[in-house]
């Protein structure tokens, strides 16, 4: 069975950081794609990042790259999102992929 657990959300300020964490189990990660979805309030899944089984390649949306950081230890079968510069619209439920399925999510809150 595919599970995906999220952690490391939180309530930041504008500008601040938080780095969220994916812990996955029940298939073989290192050989599988990952991405990133959030769901602001009243509002649909947005996708945000995804990277390539080895980590190679990544791929971010407009409104956060530069400012999202997507990684991978597929030693410890982990994916980290590294969110620097954030801000109030990018407050949201955050989840971790892997195909159709996500994890519980982890919420996200800016606000000072």
């Amino acid at each position: 069975e595919v599970q995906l657990v999220e952690s490391g959300g939180g309530l930041v300020q504008p500008g601040g950081s938080l780095r969220l964490s994916c812990a996955a189990s029940g298939f073989t990660f290192s050989s599988s794609a990952m991405s990133w979805v959030r769901q602001a309030p009243g509002k649909g899944l947005e996708w945000v990042s995804s990277i390539s089984s080895r980590g190679s390649v990544t791929h971010y949306a407009v409104s956060v790259k530069g400012r999202f950081a997507l990684s991978r230890d597929n030693a410890k079968n982990m994916l980290y999102l590294q969110m620097n510069s954030l801000k109030p619209e990018d407050t949201a439920v955050y989840y971790c992929r892997f195909g159709d399925v996500r994890g519980q999510g982890t919420q996200v809150t800016v606000s000072s």
